[in-house]
This record gives structure tokens, C-alpha cells and sequence, in this order.
């Protein structure tokens, strides 16, 4: 009888949030490509909800709803993980403006601007721009860009406490090392960064509260990018 209770209880949970799932899914196909259906999104966060549903319980410090919008994004994230659509152009582009923005802010001893990046890439400025919006088009930021396309994630991230103390230091300082390598953008990459990805905002809206074109948010969001991994490049080269 328990157990028929239980099942009856997570089954409400599950169909008091679909809408939940619904909205997570659009808002994040928004800041995705074309190629991302949303039907894909919806049906990897329908899983995230039943495991959400099955996992939670009352009086752990979080609402239903909270609980379960971590486990629907992170379904989400994982089905998208699981193909690549980054043409190979542009993961060779991501790691080529991250070099060129690391040589240039060496020797500058300053952030590096567009010009001068577009220059050490012996592109012109157009050009430089389209590589840093395909760049902001076709990736889903997360700390294992930060490592290049052969880093793993689980490397990066919060230590278990089956970490010795050694590797929860390093943890610990590659944590420190990328706040303050965000603290030092400069001003509009960081506050680009916070509304994308604190906010949850698209590039659109992004635009809309900078009083610029979505273009140039894209641009300034691929520039970030690209000097976060050049400043992180010491923690994450093999």
C-alpha cells in the first residue's frame, strides 16, 4: 500500500510540472542552434522530472520545483552533450582565438581588444567577428570548453569526498583561479556573462537591456569566452 502511495504521489509530482519542463526546454532552445529541436529538449527533461519525482524529499532545504529544474536542465544538458554539431572549423577557431587573445594579453599586459586579436589571428575584423559568433552559436559553455575538446568535465569540477586532499586542493584553486579569471573581464563581457548564464537571458534579450544589436552581444560573448580559456589555459593544459 506504501509503495502504491508512493508511485501515485511521484506520478501528481510529474504531471503538476510538465509545464515546468515545457518552459525550461524553449527558454533553453533559445540560446541554442537550429539544429537543437526543442522535442528532444522536452523529452530528456521529462526524464530529468520522473528522476526528480522518484529522488526528492520533503524537508531537504529546496522546493519540488527548484529540485526538479536541476535535474530537467541537467537531462537537457546531457542529451545535448551526447552529439557534437560543432563543425571541426570551429572547434580549431576556438582554440586559435584563445591563443591569440593569451599572446596578445602577454604582451600588452592588458585585456586584449578585438583589433589586436583579429590582427594576431591575421584575419580582418569581420571575419574575426563571424568566428567568434559561430563560436557562441555552437557551443554549450561549460568548464570542460575551458580544457579543449579532450578535457574531461568530472576533472574540473566540486571534488566527492572520496578526494584525497591534494586533489580537493586543486579543486579548490582551479575554482578560485576561474572566479577571478571572470572577475577580470572587462566590464560588458562580465555583465554578458551574468545575464546569460546567472539570468538565463538570451542573446536577443541580452541586446535588448545593453541597447545594442544581438550581433555584437554574440560577439562580446564569444570574445569572453575565448579570454576566459586563455587566462585557464595554465590549469587546463596536459
Amino acid at each position: 500500500m506504501y509503495a502504491l502511495e508512493s508511485r501515485k504521489h511521484r506520478d501528481q509530482l510529474v504531471s503538476n510540472h510538465l509545464d515546468l519542463v515545457r518552459r525550461i526546454a524553449y527558454h533553453m532552445a533559445a540560446r541554442l542552434p537550429e539544429s537543437v529541436q526543442v522535442d528532444d529538449l522536452i523529452q530528456a527533461g521529462v526524464v530529468g522530472l520522473l528522476e526528480a519525482a522518484t529522488n526528492y524529499e520533503t524537508g531537504q532545504g529546496a522546493s519540488f520545483e527548484t529540485f526538479a529544474g536541476i535535474r530537467i536542465r541537467g537531462a537537457m544538458l546531457d542529451e545535448i552533450r551526447r552529439y557534437d554539431w560543432t563543425p571541426r572549423s570551429v572547434h580549431r577557431n576556438t582554440r586559435r582565438i584563445a591563443k591569440a587573445v593569451g599572446s596578445v594579453e602577454a604582451r600588452e599586459g592588458r585585456a586584449a581588444d578585438a583589433h589586436e586579436v583579429a590582427d594576431a589571428l591575421e584575419v580582418d575584423l569581420d571575419t574575426y567577428h563571424r568566428m567568434l559568433r559561430d563560436v557562441t552559436a555552437s557551443r554549450v559553455f561549460s568548464l570542460q570548453e575551458l580544457g579543449g575538446d579532450d578535457a574531461n568535465a568530472d576533472d574540473l569540477l566540486p571534488g566527492s569526498e572520496d578526494d584525497t586532499p591534494d586533489e580537493q586542493c586543486a579543486r579548490d584553486g582551479f575554482r578560485q583561479a576561474l572566479a577571478e579569471a571572470i572577475a577580470g573581464l572587462p566590464e560588458r563581457e562580465r555583465l554578458v556573462l551574468s545575464l546569460y548564464y546567472d539570468d538565463e537571458l538570451n542573446l536577443r534579450e541580452i541586446g535588448e537591456v545593453l541597447g545594442v544589436t544581438e550581433s555584437r552581444v554574440c560577439q562580446l560573448h564569444g570574445q569572453s569566452l575565448g579570454r576566459l580559456r586563455a587566462r585557464m589555459s595554465a590549469w587546463t593544459r596536459g
